[in-house]
């Protein structure tokens, strides 16, 4: 049995391709129903993030459990296995679980210390509860990797400064437009990516802010919450007209803006300019506006340049991070030796009790004559010999596993007592 990561990223693979693989949170039961049924996977956890696209498995053999992965992503993005094998990495066992500790700690992000990704990995966790696909393999993996996040963001300051998408996005429009300052802004989308970057621009000094979102109760209540104005999707041609900033968010899995509609804004905005932040994964808005004039998009590729520039001065929080996580795995790893080691422990302390059993039956015509206070002490002393015999051997076995020690003791001891 191997643990296994499959998936591509941000630094992996083109944004064209992350997209197509990216899973929506509707279709998550599905997916992880499909690779449950997979003949070489027994557990499964998919990690779909504007950043990444990874599913996490306990394989039977690695190469068949790699091949039922691509096959699943191939069929999910409408790809060839070949071209879907091209922008794939894949890690097993401890680097594995280096890699899934360092992404909730935030060193694997577009904007490096984000703290979205921490909630995006419970998410996905939670959803492989719920789905039944994570079991005794992957759920002590996730929960300690939800502790290692937690400790790289309450003892270092990996979190400090740009540390989102949307505080990212924030400071790259008003990097480009020179502050936000009387800056018209609309923000498409209600989620949590949206209502961040609500308050970052917010922060950043704008304060003509518009929502727009495709449920309008969603769209008025962050507005309200954002002390911004709602407005309905079918207006947004207009509002474009006169915003200066377009911030686009939504879980949308096709284009919600048209190469022809902006085309149409543009003429409609007589040479002004109209800055676009797409940082949806699908992208909202289709990649050819980037050639009409007067108009600038920017995406998660930009989005992710942008921040890596600002990454040197937290340089030395990284390397906290990475010693943190460095330690985590090497506890994990002497966590999930010791649990290997309880079968072996149950199995000996099972043995131990059957002979006491055995035992008391063989004299039990012999202790028919005491009372049951002075057959209860018989059966407590033998019971309190057994465990005394056995404390120092279990400690002993727990002490050292993990290591080439205790490799060697478990075997002893499935040799002599026949486990």
């Amino acid at each position: 049995m191997s643990l296994v990561v499959i998936g591509c990223n941000h630094r992996s693979a083109p944004l064209a391709v992350l997209e197509r693989m990216t899973v929506a949170a509707d279709d998550l039961p599905e997916a992880l129903s499909g690779l449950a049924k997979a003949e070489n996977l027994s557990e499964a956890v998919v990690l779909s993030t504007c950043n990444r696209l990874e599913v996490y498995v306990l394989a039977e053999r690695f190469h068949g459990g790699y091949s039922d992965v691509r096959d699943f992503l191939a069929r999910h993005s409408g790809l060839a296995p070949e071209e879907v094998t091209d922008e794939l990495y894949s890690l097993h066992d401890a680097e594995a679980v280096r890699h899934l500790f360092s992404v909730a700690a935030g060193l694997d992000s577009a904007v490096v210390g984000e703290h979205e990704i921490l909630g995006q990995v419970r998410s996905a966790w939670e959803a492989a509860r719920a789905a039944g696909t994570a079991g005794s393999a992957l759920n002590p993996l996730f929960r300690h990797a939800l502790e290692t996040g937690k400790r790289a963001r309450t003892e270092t300051a990996i979190g400090r400064g740009i540390s989102s998408v949307s505080q990212a996005a924030a400071a790259l429009a008003s990097d480009c437009l020179g502050g936000l300052s009387g800056r018209a802004v609309l923000v498409v989308g209600a989620g949590e990516v949206a209502e961040g970057t609500l308050e970052a621009l917010a922060g950043a000094g704008a304060s003509d802010m518009a929502v727009a979102n495709r449920t309008w109760d969603r769209a008025v209540a962050l507005a309200e919450r954002c002390r911004g104005r709602a407005v309905a999707l079918s207006e947004l041609e207009a509002e474009l007209v006169s915003a200066d900033l377009l911030v686009t968010t939504t879980g949308a899995q096709e284009i919600i803006l048209e190469h022809a509609a902006v085309d149409a804004v543009a003429a409609r905005r007589a040479g002004s300019e109209l800055l676009i932040i797409d940082v949806a994964v699908p992208r909202d808005v289709d990649p050819g506006v980037r050639d009409l004039p007067g108009v600038t998009l920017l995406d998660m590729a930009d989005l992710s340049a942008f921040a890596a520039r600002g990454l040197d001065g937290r340089a030395r929080e990284v390397e906290r991070v990475r010693a943190i996580v460095d330690g985590e795995v090497r506890r994990y790893g002497d966590l999930t030796s010791a649990r290997r080691m309880d079968p072996l422990i149950a199995a000996l302390r099972g043995r131990a009790d059957q002979i006491r059993d055995e035992e008391l039956a063989r004299h039990a015509a012999r202790l028919q004559s005491l009372d049951p206070e002075q057959r209860a002490a018989v059966e407590s002393l033998a019971r309190g010999v057994v465990n005394k015999l056995l404390h120092e051997p279990t400690v002993r076995l727990k002490g050292a596993a993990g290591r080439a020690r205790g490799d060697r003791l478990a075997e002893a001891l499935r040799d002599l007592f026949d486990l």
